[in-house]
């Protein structure tokens, strides 16, 4: 899943060197935290946050298969 959610974010961002993804697992829980530029911030979300609802939804399908669930969000 982190691999997953590194290669999508630096495909998708002006500057893949600055993204930060960081996990917390607590229990059946993980929670991933994106640190990005601030002009990094709207690609990610995308129009009507579509994008990162999308992002969401493939990356906890990918944890369910696992008996987790997970959660994505952007920290500024």
């Amino acid at each position: 899943m982190e691999e997953f959610l590194n290669f999508v974010l630096k495909k998708l961002v002006d500057s893949p060197e600055e993204v930060i993804v960081s996990k917390v697992e607590n229990g059946n829980r993980v929670n991933f935290f994106l640190k990005l530029q601030q002009e990094d911030i709207g690609k990610i979300i995308g129009k009507n946050g579509q994008l990162i609802s999308a992002i969401r939804s493939m990356v906890n399908a990918s944890a369910q298969k696992h008996g987790q669930r997970a959660f994505v969000d952007i920290v500024e």
